[in-house]
Parts: C-alpha cells; structure tokens; sequence
C-alpha cells in the first residue's frame, strides 16, 4: 500500500497495491497492522456498500456526533465517484476547508476521513458503488449534515451542466455559518 498525505491534517489517500496476470488482480484493500505502522490506527465496526445509479448523485454532506462519530475508510467498488471531506473540528487551522479526491474500481484509491469531518461523494458514472468501513455503528440520533453546495465551504463538484440528485434530508440540510460543531481539534491526535 501506499499512504499520501493531504494538505488537511488526519485525511489521508491509501492506494492498495493490486498483483494480477492474465486473468485477473488480487489485492489487499485493508490491513489494520500496516496502517497502524503508518499512523492510521482506528479499528473498523460496520461496512456499508451503496449504489447510485445514476451520474450526478450527491450524497452529503454527513457525519455522526460524539460520542458516536464515525472514522471512515473509503473505496469505490465500481464505477467512478467524486469523494469529498470537509474540516469541522472547531480550532483545525483548516476549519471549513475541503479535500477531493476521485474514487474509482480502476484506480483502486480510498480516502482515509477520521472522526470531526463531514463526508459526501458525487457520481461520475452511472451504477456507481462506494463501500466504506466506519469506526462507529450507526446512529441516527446522533447523525447531521451540511449543504452540499454551501457557498462559504465552496465544493466544486464538477458537476458542470449536470442537475444534482439529492435526497430531501440533504436538499435540507444546514448552512456551515449556522452550525456549532460537536468536535474540537486535537494537535496530539491528528
């Protein structure tokens, strides 16, 4: 595996190495030594496996409050997708700041997104699958989102002519300037 650090502290990109001939490739998408080695060192709870099936899906942007945040370990298991953290641990020298990466079956890249940010992903290719490990179960009295199009965060979802599908819970969710965030920075943990 390879890790490449991000210009948010704590979110990093992990790109499994694949081994393969003629018939087909193996690779190892987790190891929880390896990562630990490397400074990743959340142990995982639940897997979830979503999918989109059309271009221009968003999904977020989400995350769980304390005490049941989630960390997430992120992949594309087909298709292509936009993958999207955004800072929200009050004191970060990057509050409100963003990262992108693209996901997908091909590259075999994930994202790496500790507890404190906000997550969302966008399709780039219909019958789009994303599969994520989370460091917490689900907790919906705990779960809460912000605009995904919120002008003081400022995503670029590439989206370009293409009409955002939403749900209704993200159509509605809150503006960054309203929200009082759960999380606090913590230099030591990061």
């Amino acid at each position: 595996m390879v890790i490449d650090t991000t210009h948010i502290k704590g979110l990093v990109i992990i790109t499994p190495e694949r081994f393969g001939d003629h018939r087909d490739f193996f690779g190892e998408t987790y190891s929880r030594d390896w990562l630990a080695v490397h400074g990743v060192t959340f142990d995982f709870v639940q897997d979830n496996h979503s999918l989109s099936a059309q271009v221009g899906t968003v999904h977020g942007l989400h995350f769980q409050r304390p005490p049941r945040a989630q960390a997430k370990l992120v992949r594309c298991g087909r298709g292509v997708l936009f993958d999207v953290a955004v800072d929200i641990r009050r004191g970060s020298p990057s509050y409100g700041q963003w990262f992108g990466v693209e996901l997908s079956f091909e590259s075999g890249k994930q994202l790496f997104i500790p507890a404190g940010f906000a997550h969302g992903f966008v399709t780039r290719t219909p019958e789009t699958e994303i599969i994520y490990k989370c460091s917490d179960s689900y907790a919906p009295e705990t779960e809460g989102a912000l605009a995904w199009n919120d002008p003081d965060i400022g995503i670029d979802w590439g989206l370009g002519d293409t009409a955002p599908i939403l749900s209704a819970k993200d159509a509605a969710a809150r503006a960054f300037a309203s929200f009082d965030s759960p999380f606090t920075y913590d230099e030591a943990a990061s």
